[in-house]
């Protein structure tokens, strides 16, 4: 079965980084911008983020809290975190991924401060856990 979902792009890949400004200046070299920088709340703190771009690629540069960087250093899997689709409509997204049975990762979309007035997203789960965001920028 094929759901009829609006997925327009990748709109992001997720990268945990344990040193943000180092990161930035890494992929700076590579020719990305930083085109949203902000900070997020966590059970540990606060984490920063940065969206680096060039051209259509944009990569989610993310840093913990201090007291959560072993989530990082700890991973055997990897360093993406996520891929994450734009929708034109999360509320419908969401809806429509739920009531196909879809392993919702939120009870609800969640709005961050990011971007000029804010994005909503949500995740789901794959067959083999991995994240699959969805994200509209608001």
């Amino acid at each position: 079965m094929s759901l009829d979902l609006d997925i327009q792009r990748i709109q992001h890949t997720g990268l945990p980084v344990s040193d943000l400004a180092a990161s930035k200046a890494f992929y700076a070299g590579l020719g990305f911008t930083d085109v949203m920088s902000s900070t997020f709340p966590h059970p540990e703190g606060t984490g920063r983020v940065s969206m680096m771009q060039r051209g259509d690629v944009t990569l989610e540069l993310y840093e913990l809290p201090a007291a959560a960087l072993h989530e990082i250093r700890s991973r055997s899997n990897g360093h993406i975190d996520h891929i994450a689709f734009d929708v034109a409509d999360i509320d419908a997204t969401f809806r429509t991924l739920h009531s196909a049975g879809y392993t919702l990762c939120e009870p609800a979309p969640v709005f961050l401060p990011f971007w000029a007035h804010g994005c909503k997203y949500f995740n789901i789960l794959g067959p083999d856990g991995e994240r699959l965001e969805f994200n509209q920028i608001l």
